[in-house]
């Protein structure tokens, strides 16, 4: 959920799925190429925006392609040849793209990509969890996760000024639950068509293979003598990012009327019980958390937008009366015991020190319903380990069966 301040330009108020919401955006922000294959529960964001492309709406190069290996594929070539270039997908299509993730990363190209998130097979399911994108955490881009449709929305046109930032020149992922955010209809404030164009702006890539006053080669082999130091190219472009996702969601704010940052908090300044969730189930975590602040339970929660870069210091300095976290994750770190996004925290913690024990609860996987009362479950079971001194096991399952 998005925070109001005063914006500065007129919206009008629409009921949009999240599906359509992005394709709004993408219709606003008008890109050149659009690399598109059908996969559910995304078929319909893209179909929404090829309607756009047949009525003349935007003069968008739409390319049907045959797989999502493909899709990525187009947009590499698009982008490296100067195009601001989308495309979208989400579970197995995405596991397809794995090969081309790290190679968009590499090569610096300001891609951006709608993902749906969907379990991934096997067995076969076409829900939601978050297993599709956070197999590639860490192949390079930048990943923003969305609470709603609202978010949808903003978050696809800021990923465009994100990922285009000369200091950046990253590709961005913006994630947004399967069916429950993608086909649940919504009220979203879209912004006037100019504003969303003056916003975004010209892309004018600095580099690109059509240039003829400067030839460039792209994607060339890179052996033992060069490929470190490239690597850690990308790594400092990603240090810079924090600066760059606020600098861009604080023009946007001003913009727009609605408030973002890295995370957002909901009551944690003086919770002493502190979730820890992405997406959708954090508004049902703020929900669980007002229910228990009515019965004088100190509650509260974390919502991380950008899981990519981590802003790990950020959550631990906004929950600084917590006396135990937990951690909602809909995926696992097989293996590992936990989820990913727990990972992520404890190791923060430790790292600044914090002598606060992490719970970590996995929930959701194959789309699983989550509601408030297993959320309010999750704060009882922080609460006993804050009143005990106990922790007992430290990777937890919400509404799993026996």
């Amino acid at each position: 959920m998005t925070t109001a301040v005063a914006g500065t330009r007129k919206a009008r108020r629409v009921s949009l799925t999240g599906n359509d919401a992005a394709a709004e955006a993408l219709r606003q922000v008008n890109p050149d190429i659009a690399a598109v294959f059908p996969i559910t529960p995304q078929t319909e964001l893209m179909h929404k925006f090829a309607e756009f492309v047949a009525n003349g709406k935007v003069n968008t190069d739409l390319v049907n392609v045959e797989s999502e290996h493909s899709a990525l594929s187009a947009v590499i070539g698009a982008s490296a040849a100067g195009a601001r270039a989308v495309t979208a997908t989400s579970s197995a299509g995405f596991a397809l793209m794995w090969e081309l993730l790290t190679v968009t990363s590499g090569l610096r190209l300001p891609v951006v990509m709608c993902v749906v998130n969907r379990a991934l097979s096997a067995p076969l399911n076409i829900h939601c969890d978050h297993s599709d994108t956070m197999g590639a955490r860490d192949s390079g881009w930048i990943q923003l996760f969305c609470e709603d449709s609202q978010e949808v929305y903003d978050t696809t046109i800021m990923a465009f000024r994100i990922a285009e930032h000369k200091d950046l020149r990253l590709p961005v992922m913006v994630n947004f639950d399967g069916f429950i955010i993608s086909h649940t209809m919504e009220v979203v404030d879209i912004l006037e068509d100019a504003d969303v164009k003056a916003f975004v702006g010209e892309y004018k890539p600095e580099h690109h293979l059509l240039n003829p006053d400067e030839p460039i080669l792209v994607g060339p082999v890179d052996l033992p003598d060069w490929l470190f130091e490239h690597k850690r190219a990308n790594i400092e472009a990603t240090g810079r990012a924090p600066r760059v996702i606020r600098e861009v969601m604080g023009e946007f704010g001003r913009l727009s009327g609605r408030s973002y940052d890295l995370i957002e908090t909901y009551r944690a300044s003086d919770a002493e019980l502190v979730l820890v969730a992405l997406g959708s189930t954090a508004g049902t975590a703020k929900e669980a958390a007002d229910e228990l602040r009515e019965k004088g339970v100190p509650a509260g929660v974390i919502k991380v937008r950008s899981f990519r870069p981590f802003p790990g210091r950020e959550i631990w300095e906004a929950m600084p009366k917590a006396k135990v976290v937990g951690v909602l994750d809909r995926s696992i770190a097989f293996g590992l015991g936990g989820g990913p996004v727990f990972h992520e925290v404890r190791s923060f913690g430790y790292e600044i020190g914090a002598r606060v024990p992490v719970v970590s609860y996995v929930y959701g996987i194959g789309g699983r319903d989550i509601n408030t009362d297993h959320i309010v479950g999750a704060f009882e079971d922080l609460q006993k380990i804050a009143a005990t001194g106990q922790l007992g096991e430290r990777y937890r399952y919400l509404n799993l069966r026996d």
